[in-house]
């Protein structure tokens, strides 16, 4: 129990640099997660719960912490911040990328998640946007690769393609109105019925046969709206987790919504994300100095994914002129050698 707490304190030290208050022993406690509605039984221990990062002004992150399932204090710790700006690190993160549980197609209950991280590493999931995850490398290489994607998967057609090349200007971070109904006439007329997270998946339906509308985001570093919807087998699993955590039990056992906002809470904020300006055109910089302070960095893009595609990311990477010390070799199961 006392190496337990050691764990907890650990983390709470580190909320305690991105807020301006701490936790005492007791509200550390009342963050304990006993069970989650519908949740298997599992050895390692959760809590969750919010950090005052700025009292005056009521703000406060919304954390999630799940314990290594075996020796938590001889693992590393992982933080883990959701992009958008402005989409849940719970939603995505915890729900349908490496948190130890799964939603049903009900949203009545979990399920595990056999390709949890939390089975080598103690994981923190912290909401935006406070400490926002981005998926932007680089401006002008990020949208230069998303549209040579497009135009190399038969998304848009040669047409299309050239017209974006020869219009917008990828550096901007707002493009002009041309370009922008460009980019509209692609996705509108072009793109047709598919998750653009996973381009050969089938997008979620509803059972009556009809799509099920997704909230539209606008991405910062493109111009456009997009319909935000994840890869996987399956293609609705953002619909469940807005329905899971809608319940009332769900957000009395997360010791969320405390306030009790009367708005639903939802995966991402399209207000949040439209208005949001404290973006850098380029990470590539801080690539540099990470990698020149002994850093190791992973990038990596899904080869399905057409949001953040990976001929982006090797554009991207490319303007860092890195030795090679490793031939290309091929991964499989979700697992590299």
């Amino acid at each position: 129990m006392a190496k337990k707490q050691i764990l907890v304190s650990m983390v709470f030290a580190f909320l305690v640099l991105v807020s301006s208050s701490s936790k005492s022993h007791e509200e550390e406690e009342a963050d304990r997660i006993s069970a989650l509605p519908g949740q298997p039984n599992v050895s390692f221990q959760q809590f969750s719960g919010y950090v005052t990062v700025n009292k005056i002004a009521g703000r406060a992150l919304f954390y999630w912490l799940t314990e290594a399932s075996i020796n938590p204090l001889s693992k590393p710790l992982v933080i883990w911040l959701n992009g958008g700006p402005g989409c849940s690190s719970v939603a995505y993160g915890a729900s349908e990328e490496i948190g130890p549980f799964r939603i049903n197609k009900t949203a009545s209950g979990l399920y595990l998640n056999k390709f949890s991280w939390n089975t080598v590493s103690n994981l923190l999931f912290l909401e935006t946007p406070a400490g926002v995850g981005n998926a932007v490398t680089d401006n002008y290489y990020d949208n230069l690769g998303t549209v040579t994607y497009w135009w190399s998967h038969a998304m848009i057609s040669d047409k299309t393609y050239q017209q974006l090349i020869n219009t917008c200007d990828f550096r901007r971070q707002k493009e002009s109105n041309e370009c922008e109904s460009l980019y509209s006439y692609a996705m509108d007329q072009e793109f047709g019925n598919i998750d653009q997270y996973n381009i050969y998946a089938p997008p979620c339906n509803n059972s009556d046969g009809s799509r099920f509308t997704r909230q539209t985001m606008r991405l910062p570093h493109r111009p456009h709206r997009i319909f935000r919807q994840m890869a996987g087998y399956d293609p609705c699993t953002e619909k469940y987790a807005e329905i899971y955590y809608n319940r009332p039990d769900v957000q009395k056992a997360l010791h969320a919504n405390t306030t009790g906002i009367r708005y639903k809470w939802t995966a991402c904020s399209e207000v949040l994300n439209r208005n949001w300006n404290d973006t850098d055109v380029s990470v590539l910089p801080i690539y540099r100095e990470m990698i020149a302070g002994g850093l190791r960095v992973w990038v990596f893009s899904g080869d399905v994914d057409s949001v953040v595609p990976v001929t982006a990311t090797r554009y991207s990477l490319a303007q860092l002129k890195l030795t090679t010390k490793i031939p290309w070799y091929p991964c499989s199961d979700l697992i590299c050698p």
